[in-house]
């Protein structure tokens, strides 16, 4: 295992701009010397979730934070290579001339507009081409896996990414070691898992694409056996990990609005509609789908532990995203652990794009590991004031805020707590929080209800300090990006009922000293008060928008929902 180091001062080591444009989330991210300077996504600035558009503000955001200009640029590393994967597009529209008009749309004249608006802008930004960066276009799913591999702890590692679909690769199984990393197998479009769960997702009554967190808290609520044999058939995992989807189940391969094809309501009944109640019928697709996602990664995790040997796994992708799996994989194949980045999704991508040139291409030696989230913006307490003092806000300065925020959790008072560095990623992990009391059962559908204004059977997560993880949950490693679920200690759930799932589960964040050591020191001091060094911690945001970016942003949302008191700074707003 490396430890990662401080930069260098080399300063012939290549300066990379890393960007996630062709993909949702749009993203972009700084690289030098080796180390990752900083990461945006440009959600945070649009105030549009998941957004596509280019990372216009992002980038100028990150060359702000690395102190750089554009002239300092000497690589642009894009996360896709359009005409990857071209022969096989070509044959399946073929195949497919009743679909020709959204494949032709979807893959020919997308990945044509973005190519084309990508060097527009490398022309605009560099009008004199000799001085312009070199532009690279790197494969989707090199960027999640390879991409990942290269910022891990580890040294060797086996390589699971999975998502909806690259270029046109739906997964990749694959071996890494130093900067070499092997490709095992890949699946191809249409045999697609993240596809699989995004059917079952819109079935549900929510955004494919978009809500697959939802489809995964609402699972434990159904029965998966109602539904099973079903699900089972519809995906099958072959012997080298390639996935076979059944696709009489489906219409996403046609690029249709609806996923589900007319065999999932002739067997399953209506699909929900969005705010329609809940039936059981729509739990216990939730849970088939969720058990069989988890049954396909297994088994191709298990592979990956057969044909390497590894001790080490890295997973990439959106389906990364789905914790419940990856904590499955976790506790029950032999690897002894497991890493997911903290933007395990495209979001991440421009970080994977900029590593995996920085390593596979250019031959740079592995230096940095990725085990802070918080490469984000930063305000400091003047600036923060000046936006207080500009609304009209009144406030109280505490010089030991850690303390101060301790004292209103434990007076059962719910708090956004805007600190430090924004942290990469859709969890947010004690820098854009709502923190609140897990001890008391009714904060639970107080925040869903009065501040998130989402689906009250949603869970809320813990933030525990890594020296107490083991008191109170079943996890034999850390978890400092909250993408392992986790079993909370039997004699431990009703303690804290509001962060413990109906199914005795949790998606535990683990926070260290070192890491992030105001938080750290804030949930000590709430123990010290309450007896429970735990928190109940969502994200700073209420349902649909980003995670708060700005003091603007979070005083608006400060003021608009139920929250109690705004710990921001080291200032304080309070609500009587």
């Amino acid at each position: 295992m490396r430890s990662s180091p401080t930069a260098t001062t080399n300063h012939t080591s290549p300066v990379i701009l890393g960007l996630n444009y062709a993909f949702h989330d749009s993203s972009a991210c700084i690289v030098k010397d080796g180390q990752l300077l900083c990461a945006l996504e440009e959600e945070r600035f649009t105030r549009q979730k998941h957004c596509y558009d280019f990372p216009a503000t992002a980038i100028e955001r990150c060359l702000q934070i690395a102190g750089l200009s554009n002239d300092d640029i000497t690589h642009v590393a894009v996360s896709i290579k359009p005409m990857l994967h071209w022969e096989r597009k070509l044959l399946y529209g073929l195949k497919h001339l009743k679909d020709a008009t959204p494949f032709f749309k979807h893959e020919v004249l997308r990945p044509f507009w973005q190519q084309r608006g990508l060097r527009q802008w490398m022309a605009s930004t560099w009008p004199d081409e000799a001085s312009r960066p070199a532009l690279h276009f790197i494969p989707h799913h090199h960027c999640h896996a390879a991409g990942t591999f290269y910022v891990s702890p580890f040294d060797s590692a086996a390589i699971l990414s999975i998502d909806g679909a690259g270029e046109w690769s739906t997964s990749f199984l694959g071996h890494g070691r130093g900067t070499q990393v092997d490709t095992l197998n890949e699946s191809f479009f249409p045999d697609s898992l993240g596809s699989f769960y995004e059917a079952a997702t819109e079935y549900c009554g929510f955004q494919p694409n978009y809500d697959e967190g939802k489809t995964m808290g609402l699972a434990p609520f159904g029965d998966p056996e109602r539904f099973y044999r079903e699900f089972r058939s519809m995906v099958d995992i072959d012997s080298n990990g390639g996935i076979h989807v059944n696709l009489d189940w489906f219409n996403y391969q046609s690029w249709r609005y609806q996923r589900c094809g007319g065999k999932f309501e002739a067997s399953f009944g209506p699909a929900r509609k969005a705010n329609e109640p809940f039936e059981a019928r729509h739990h216990d697709v939730a849970a088939a789908a969720q058990r069989v996602l988890e049954e396909c990664g297994l088994e191709m995790a298990g592979l990956l532990h057969e044909k390497t040997g590894e001790k080490k796994l890295v997973i990439a992708g959106g389906v990364s995203l789905n914790s419940v799996m990856n904590g499955r994989i976790l506790r029950e194949t032999p690897f002894e652990d497991v890493y997911i980045m903290a933007a395990a999704g495209d979001n991440g991508t421009s970080i994977g794009a900029a590593f995996y040139l920085l390593h596979a291409i250019l031959g740079q030696p592995r230096e940095f590991v990725h085990l802070s989230p918080y490469i984000g913006t930063r305000y400091d307490d003047s600036a923060i004031k000046q936006v207080l003092d500009e609304a009209k806000a009144s406030y109280s300065y505490h010089e030991d805020i850690a303390a101060a925020a301790a004292d209103l959790l434990h007076q059962q008072r719910i708090i956004g707590w805007f600190q430090g560095a924004m942290e990469i990623g859709p969890r947010a992990l004690g820098s854009r929080s709502i923190l609140a009391d897990p001890t008391n059962p009714a904060m639970k559908d107080k925040i869903n209800a009065e501040i998130k204004h989402r689906e009250a059977y949603r869970p809320f997560a813990p933030s525990a300090i890594s020296e107490a993880r083991n008191d109170y949950f079943d996890i034999g490693v850390e978890d400092p990006f909250m993408l392992k679920v986790c079993n909370v200690l039997p004699d431990k759930r009703e303690q804290l009922p509001a962060i413990t799932h109906v199914d005795g589960t949790a998606r535990l964040q683990t926070v260290n000293r070192e890491t992030n050591p105001l938080y750290h020191r804030l949930i000590s001091e709430f123990g010290q008060r309450s007896g429970v060094p735990v928190v109940l911690n969502t994200s700073f945001n209420v349902m649909g928008e980003p995670i708060v970016e700005s003091p603007l942003d979070a005083l608006r949302c400060f003021f608009s929902t139920g929250l109690d008191d705004l710990v921001i700074g080291n200032y304080i707003i309070s609500k009587e």
